[in-house]
């Protein structure tokens, strides 16, 4: 086929003229193996977690980074299930791909699957896993960043001495660097009293949260602030404070960001009133380009960070933000990141 291409190429340059074509064939030259050729360049997404919208918009964003590439792209979901995961990174393996992407995950169940692909001669970027290894570049969202900025508009608006709830599962990269931030919160004001902490990440996530925030805040109806970290915990915190008729007493603050958190945070009375995030589409687009400058024979880096943009409740009604779109268009540090972006890559088309 390539030879063909080639032929093809040249009949055309000399039926059409060399202006039109000289400058597409230079552009082609310019890319480097094996994206002068990408249609032959196979990569795997191994995905631990997937429920949610932030999920969603980051496999979107890999979709569109892998298309604008030219690339072909599995997608490997084990639904939460770490063995599974560690076995797909070994399905990835067999099927011969060029690099693989691993999504969350448990570094116990993720460390040994991924230096077998190293091992294999296959290039791996982790997206808030840490696999423990020298040679895969972390993908980060900058996860003591996010809670830091989550945290400090919690002070600003409550004063430094709160009582708190606390939503939490170890085990888990991004939350365990979230957990770091903010236990170096509570060492600085000691006036923030954690007085609950509880979390699960039982499917659907926002649901099983709320079963257990609704007996939370039964126990602990002097909570003021709940820090949830994540944006599902976020939702099933707001479930149960409504439930309860406690939307005027307490405050939530979060990490991530949606439309259907967007919606949720604008409701007249909403107790959500500050997230922390990234725009999770160009989590997965940076994660894209992370692993072709891999490929290409390029470095990352080893920490490959995505800052982090502080949304409040009040910047969201004052710009009548309603989508995510629109959150792109009024806040443009959030549309895009000027990471992992060599000469050569292509980037995904804009709306």
């Amino acid at each position: 086929m390539e030879i063909s291409r080639r032929l093809l190429g040249k009949m055309a340059v000399a039926l059409a003229g060399a202006t039109m074509l000289l400058p597409a064939a230079a552009g082609a030259q310019d890319k480097p193996a094996p994206f002068d050729n990408p249609g032959d360049v196979e990569i795997a997404l191994v995905r631990y977690l997937s429920t949610g919208d932030f999920f969603q918009a980051y496999l979107s964003g890999v979709e569109k980074q892998s298309e604008a590439l030219g690339v072909n792209l599995r997608v490997l979901d084990s639904r939460q299930d770490a063995a599974l995961q560690a076995d797909m990174v070994d399905q990835a393996i067999a099927l011969g791909v060029d690099g693989i992407i691993i999504q969350h995950g448990l570094t116990e169940s993720m460390k040994e699957a991924a230096q077998r692909a190293v091992d294999a001669g296959i290039k791996v970027v982790a997206f808030d896993v840490n696999v423990e290894n020298d040679a895969i570049p972390q993908i980060e969202q900058s996860d003591r960043d996010l809670a830091r900025l989550a945290l400090e508009q919690a002070v600003a608006d409550n004063g430094e001495a709160w009582k708190a709830g606390y939503v939490y599962v170890a085990g888990i990269a991004p939350l365990d660097r979230r957990d770091e931030t903010w236990r170096e919160f509570k060492e600085k004001y000691p006036g923030i009293e954690e007085v609950a902490q509880f979390g699960t990440l039982d499917n659907p996530i926002a649901n099983s949260v709320a079963n257990q925030a609704r007996s939370v805040v039964t126990a602990n109806p002097d909570i003021q602030v709940m820090f949830a970290p994540y944006d599902e915990f976020a939702k099933g915190v707001k479930i149960a404070v409504d439930e309860a008729g406690l939307s005027d007493g307490i405050k939530i603050y979060s990490a991530d960001v949606s439309t259907a958190d967007i919606s949720a945070m604008r409701e007249p009375g909403s107790a959500w009133v500050a997230t922390a995030a990234t725009n999770p589409a160009v989590v997965g687009e940076v994660s894209v380009r992370a692993l072709a400058m891999l490929l290409a024979g390029e470095e990352p880096g080893k920490s490959v960070i995505v800052p982090p943009t502080l949304i409040t409740q009040q910047a969201l009604n004052d710009g009548d933000i309603k989508n995510m779109d629109d959150l792109s268009a009024k806040m443009p540090q959030f549309a895009h990141a000027d990471v992992a972006v060599p000469d050569w890559m292509p980037l995904p088309a804009r709306d």
